[in-house]
Parts: C-alpha cells; sequence; structure tokens
C-alpha cells in the first residue's frame, strides 16, 4: 500500500500540512483547520491509504512553488493534484482552479459555473472541504456582497491572500 507522505509549512499566513500521494498533490491545507480530523480520514479512506511523516518529490515542487507565490513571483501553479472527494465536490474544486489570479467571484457564480444553480450552499460547503488551499485557491470566493466569508485558514488569512495577488496584479483590494 502506498501511503500519503505529509510535512509541515510555515507560510507567512499560518501553518500549512502538505501532502503528496503517487506523484500527486494530495493536501495543502492549514494545520489548525477546525475538520482536520474529518478530513484527514476522507483522504486516507479515498485514497486507501495512511499518513507518514515525509516528503516527496511533489511536496518539494509545491514548496518551491508556494514561496514563490508568497513571493509574489508565481501565478499559475504547476504541480499535478488529485482530488478526494464526491462528484459534486471533485466538480466545484476543479471549476476553483479556473479563477484567475487576483481575480474573486461569489458563491452564486461558482454555483452557475458547475450548472447548480440553486446549490449555492452546497457549493459553499464544498469550497469549505477543499484540502488543497491555494492550488485550488477556494480563497478566491466571496460573498455576494463582496465580502469575506468563511475560509478554513480563518478571514486574515484569506483578506492577506487576495491582498497579495492584488498587490502582484498592480491592484488594490478592495473588500
Amino acid at each position: 500500500m502506498e501511503a500519503i507522505k505529509i510535512t509541515g509549512y510555515q507560510s507567512p499566513v499560518g501553518e500549512m500540512i502538505l501532502g503528496s500521494y503517487a506523484d500527486k498533490l494530495c493536501i495543502c491545507d492549514w494545520g489548525f483547520e477546525k475538520r482536520r480530523s474529518m478530513i484527514d480520514c476522507r483522504i486516507c479512506r479515498h485514497l486507501g491509504a495512511e499518513y507518514v511523516q515525509g516528503t516527496s518529490e511533489i511536496i518539494n515542487r509545491a514548496i518551491v512553488q508556494l514561496d514563490e507565490y508568497f513571493a509574489g513571483k508565481r501565478k499559475v501553479f504547476s504541480i499535478p493534484v488529485v482530488f478526494t472527494g464526491s462528484p459534486f465536490q471533485c466538480a466545484v474544486w476543479a471549476e476553483l482552479m479556473k479563477i484567475p489570479y487576483g481575480e474573486t467571484i461569489s458563491y452564486g457564480e461558482l454555483a452557475l459555473r458547475i450548472n447548480k444553480p440553486k446549490a449555492v450552499r452546497a457549493v459553499a460547503s464544498a469550497n469549505a472541504a477543499n484540502p488543497i488551499s491555494i492550488f485550488v485557491p477556494c480563497h478566491r470566493v466571496i460573498g455576494s456582497s463582496n465580502k469575506l466569508t468563511g475560509y478554513s485558514g480563518g478571514l486574515e488569512a484569506k483578506h492577506e491572500l487576495l491582498a497579495l495577488e492584488a498587490r502582484t496584479n498592480g491592484a488594490i483590494l478592495a473588500l
């Protein structure tokens, strides 16, 4: 059985956990996530593997790309990811990856983009269950009134990520 290799990563906006499985990134999540055990159980069950402390080529590449992102030098990631969720969650996460750097959309817009316009709450729930933060940019989804709403890394981290992307694009965050 292949293991899920995990290691810690200290980002400028909080402690994270990075994990890889079969040459793909499966975790880039917040260390203090309140649903940590539930998310970890889902990932292990979905992949049929267990966590082991360690690193991998994918994790090392992810760290380099995260460092470049936080330095304002990377806008697009090139790390392969593996989703560990329901078909609906995977559809939401795939759509998140299409939101351009420095842009935001509402949960309602995200629901429209996956052709489920009445599933705004389910979309928000899938967004909250995303275990591959930053690479699958759930921080780019905001409330319909341009307000920051829930984020597993905390609203301060979400604000900092959006502000970083706005600065790098030569804009001012207007939230």
